[in-house]
C-alpha cells in the first residue's frame, strides 16, 4: 500500500500532549510547568485540536478548569483519560504513515524509557488507548515489538529518514538489530527510502542517547536546520563541530548538497543541583501554519526565531518560554506529538 511516515509539516488534525501530574518527576515544579502547557494549548487550539492524555478523571477536571480560565476553546480539546508515567509524548506517541490515497496507518512502536532508564509501562500503553478512544476506525493500526521513539527520527517529503547512530544503534533499544536490519524494518514500516545517519552530536543533560530532534531537523526543499556551537570552550564544541562537518557531506537522493540553516547556541543553563540543562532551539514543533519554538530568555532567542523563519517561510514563528520544561531535561518538541489530518474520528 506504499505507506510512508509523514513529515511534520504535513496537515494535522491535532497535537497530542501528555499532561504532567503529581505522580511524575514534575511534581515539585507543576506550578511552573503547567503554564507552559496552557500556553501551548492556547496557541495550538487556534489552528487545530489538542488531544490531552490525562492520568485520571480528577486531573482531567483540573486541566479543564485551567484551560477555561485561560480562555482556551474547550471544543478544541479532546481528552483521553489513561494512566501515564511521564509526559514525553514525542517518544511514547504514535507514528503516522499515509499512502497516496490519503489512507493512514498508525504505528505503535515500543517505548522502553530510552533504554530502560525509567519506568515506562504505562506510557507504552497510551497509544492503544488513544487509538481506541479517538482514532478514525478506517485507519490501520499496528503495534510493533521494536523500540523506537518519535524524537529519534525525522523524515522529509522525499522519504529520506534522518537519525543518530548513538540512539538507534544503542544496544539498550534493539540489541538483536544491526544497522542493516534496522534500515530494512524502517523501510517496511515507515516507507523510508534513504537514510542519513548522524554519527556525532551531544547535548548535556540528555537522557535519550542523542535524539535527532535536539540536534538536526528537516525542513522542506532539502533543508537541514541544525544546532551550531561556536564557543570552543564549551563542552559541546567538538561533537557539534564534527556533526556540522558531516552535515556538509550529506547528499540528497538527487546527489545535491542540503541547504544548511544553523541555529545559535544558547548560553548554558543549570538547575539548582548544578546540572547543565539541554537548552536547544532545534526542539521546535511544526503545526498547521505555525512553528512553535522553545526560547530560554536568552540573547540568542531572536536570532533562533529568525533562522527558523528562513526554513519555514510560509509559517508564523512563535517563541514559547521553555525554561521550566528543560528542568526535566527535554524541551518543546519532546512533550508534543502531531496527529496528521485524518487521524481523528
Amino acid at each position: 500500500m506504499n505507506f510512508r511516515l509523514l513529515p511534520e509539516w504535513a496537515p494535522q488534525d491535532a497535537v497530542m500532549l501528555t499532561w504532567p501530574h503529581q505522580n511524575t518527576d514534575w511534581a515539585n515544579i507543576l506550578l511552573d510547568v503547567e503554564p507552559v502547557y496552557v500556553t501551548l494549548c492556547q496557541q495550538i487550539s487556534q489552528l487545530q485540536s489538542v488531544v490531552i492524555i490525562a492520568h485520571d478523571e480528577s486531573l482531567k477536571a483540573h486541566i479543564s478548569r485551567l484551560l477555561a480560565s485561560a480562555d482556551v476553546n474547550l471544543e478544541q480539546i479532546i481528552f483521553v483519560v489513561t494512566p501515564c508515567n511521564d509526559t514525553w509524548a514525542r517518544d511514547h506517541g504514535p507514528l503516522t504513515c499515509a499512502n497516496s490515497q490519503g489512507q493512514l496507518a498508525i504505528k505503535d512502536f515500543t517505548f522502553n524509557g530510552w533504554g530502560n532508564k525509567f519506568d515506562a509501562a504505562l506510557d507504552n500503553a497510551i497509544n492503544n488507548e488513544l487509538v481506541k478512544q479517538t482514532a478514525n476506525p478506517s485507519n490501520q493500526y499496528k503495534a510493533l515489538d521494536f523500540v523506537l521513539e518519535g524524537g529519534g527520527i525525522e523524515i522529509n517529503e522525499h522519504g529520506t529518514l534522518l537519525t543518530t547512530s548513538e540512539c538507534l544503534l544503542n544496544p539498550n533499544r534493539n540489541p538483536n538489530y544491526d544497522k542493516q536490519s534496522i534500515e530494512l524494518l524502517l523501510k517496511e514500516e515507515l516507507g523510508a527510502r534513504d537514510f542519513l545517519w548522524v554519527d556525532h552530536g551531544y547535548l548535556a543533560g540528555d537522557d535519550t542517547d542523542s535524539h535527532i530532534d535536539t540536534l538536526v531537523r528537516f525542513a522542506p526543499n532539502n533543508t537541514l536546520v541544525y544546532v551550531q556551537c561556536d564557543d570552543q570552550n564549551d563542552e559541546h564544541f567538538s561533537a557539534l563541530n564534527a556533526m556540522e562537518q558531516q552535515l556538509t557531506s550529506f547528499r540528497t537522493n538527487q546527489g545535491a548538497s542540503y541547504q544548511l540553516i544553523p541555529l545559535p547556541w544558547p548560553k548554558a543553563v543549570y538547575n539548582d543541583e548544578g546540572d547543565r540543562l539541554p537548552a536547544t532551539y532545534a526542539n521546535y514543533l511544526i503545526i498547521n501554519s505555525s512553528v512553535l519554538v522553545p526560547v530560554y530568555n536568552d540573547e540568542h532567542d531572536a536570532l533562533a526565531l529568525a533562522q527558523i523563519q528562513k526554513a519555514y517561510p510560509e509559517h508564523t514563528v512563535i517563541g514559547i518560554n521553555c525554561l521550566p520544561i528543560i528542568e526535566q531535561f527535554g524541551s518543546l518538541h519532546c512533550i508534543t506529538m502531531q496527529l496528521p489530518r485524518g487521524f481523528l474520528k
